[in-house]
């Protein structure tokens, strides 16, 4: 009778991240406004301490989570923050401001594969596809993340809307936009002739999953809306199905895009947008919390098991991965963090016309931050790349010297992300922290809060607009400008 009442891991994980989320949630406001720490950091030490290597209370491997269950966590979880993005955007926002989107979607993305990818060849010795492989599963930054740092805030009232959008809108698209870039390492790997993989690259990744998921989402969101707009005018929904039925197209969208074979966070993004295009549904939402309540539930239960996951065992050299210990990881990491978006966002400055100032370009270039999206795309590499092997090489981890390109990508991709995941999660996380400190010691003494960091007038360097940027149309770059 005893032993049936034993708790199993499921059930701790229960007690622990709902302890945890409790906790965050009664001392949301403090620790947001007055110490500027956002849940994904506290959510990843957490995880931590209750993982295998400290408490050994959170084992979610030993439960038979393996990397499908927590890939198709990450992406339901992602995809509704893309979706969520989308519906939170003012209306007709890419009307007005596609240009400095596109910039960073073509030119500042490009950059960033390119410079982690040179970066991963070099400290890790590897072989050219795994390292754009690499430097495709970090060269878009996160939503998730990026709304844990952009979120309302003390700290996000002093950044002017203006950049909030933008680089809200760029984490949504991103992540869906990486698939061509991840799968140009993977069909170098998986395709011998150049023509065939360049076909099969242009035909399945380009056009299908890029280009028809963003069109079908749009497409399910703009028909979404006009009959969430028939039912509410006519009576037929109650408040609660209404709010509700936010989360319910997220997954439908995830759901559409899994079964098509398109990218699945382009589809949620795609109807995000086209769902609320006009800012009806904002303005019907507005003060319901229901939105943020999801977010957080997700995110920060998706950190927590992140944090119970990081293979601390794989960050030291291996027969496998000879070069990837820690002080390369360490090294990677730095450069990444350094040289991945802020120089060229600074270069571009000038013709993205949503950046007035280097302080905005500079601020724009950092808070880049890698997450769920990186890690959701290194299991997607790890799954294309294993499916090719026999499932006892998979069992066994490798076959065997001398070891194939393929082999190595497999078994180095994992850690490299992870370590730059957490490294990214703590840096970012607490860069608000760190941006607060440092500008209140700039300002003069007089001129300083009573408080170290709780300055609220708006960032030096910057250019602020008055207005409603929530729903409304805003001035965009271009019209300022001119």
């Amino acid at each position: 009778m005893w032993d049936q009442l034993e708790p199993t891991g499921p059930h701790i994980a229960y007690l622990t991240i709902s302890s945890f989320l409790i906790f965050y949630a009664l001392f949301s406001l403090f620790l947001r406004n007055h110490l500027h720490l956002s849940e994904p950091p506290l959510a990843v030490v957490f995880g931590i301490i209750l993982g295998p290597y400290v408490l050994d209370w959170l084992t979610p491997r030993h439960w038979g989570m393996d990397d499908e269950i927590v890939q198709e966590l990450t992406r339901v979880i992602v995809g509704v923050q893309c979706f969520a993005v989308g519906i939170e955007l003012p209306k007709f926002y890419f009307n007005r401001h596609w240009k400095s989107v596109l910039w960073f979607l073509g030119p500042v993305m490009t950059f960033s594969w390119a410079i982690t990818s040179l970066f991963a060849y070099l400290i890790f010795q590897t072989s050219i596809p795994a390292a754009l492989i690499i430097g495709a599963c970090l060269s878009p930054t996160d939503p998730v993340l990026a709304a844990s740092v952009l979120s309302k805030s003390t700290f996000s009232e002093r950044v002017p809307r203006r950049l909030k959008h933008l680089l809200s809108a760029e984490s949504a698209c991103n992540d869906g936009v990486s698939f061509p870039f991840l799968y140009i390492g993977l069909m170098w790997l998986n395709n011998p002739g150049f023509g065939t993989a360049f076909k099969s690259w242009f035909l399945l990744t380009v056009l299908w999953q890029c280009t028809f998921g963003l069109a079908i989402g749009i497409f399910i969101g703009t028909i979404a809306n006009r009959a969430l707009r028939f039912s509410d005018t006519r009576g037929y929904i109650s408040q609660p199905s209404f709010v509700v039925f936010y989360l319910l197209l997220a997954i439908l969208c995830v759901g559409v895009g899994s079964i098509l074979g398109s990218d699945d966070f382009l589809v949620a993004f795609g109807a995000g947008v086209g769902f609320a295009h006009d800012g009806w549904f904002s303005k019907k939402t507005k003060s319901l919390p229901f939105p943020t309540i999801i977010d957080m539930m997700l995110n920060s239960s998706l950190f927590v098991f992140f944090g119970a996951i990081i293979p601390w065992d794989k960050f030291v050299p291996r027969d496998i991965t000879p070069h990837c210990g820690i002080w390369q990881l360490f090294l990677f990491l730095v450069l990444v963090l350094v040289f991945r978006r802020i120089p060229i966002v600074c270069a571009l400055k000038r013709f993205i016309p949503d950046l007035r100032t280097y302080r905005e370009a500079l601020f724009c270039g950092h808070i880049g931050p890698m997450g769920a999206g990186a890690l959701f795309l290194a299991m997607e590499a790890r799954a294309q790349l294993g499916s090719e092997m026999s499932s006892s090489e998979v069992r066994a981890g490798v076959s065997g010297p001398p070891y194939s390109r393929k082999e190595d990508a497999i078994h180095l991709v994992w850690p490299v992300i992870c370590f730059v995941v957490l490294g990214s999660t703590i840096v970012h996380g607490l860069s608000v922290v760190a941006i607060s400190v440092g500008g209140h010691f700039q300002r003069k003494e007089g001129e300083r809060a009573p408080l170290i960091g709780q300055e609220s007038e708006p960032m030096d360097g910057m250019h602020h607009e008055v207005g409603n940027g929530d729903s409304e149309p805003e001035v965009s770059g271009d019209e300022l400008s001119s």
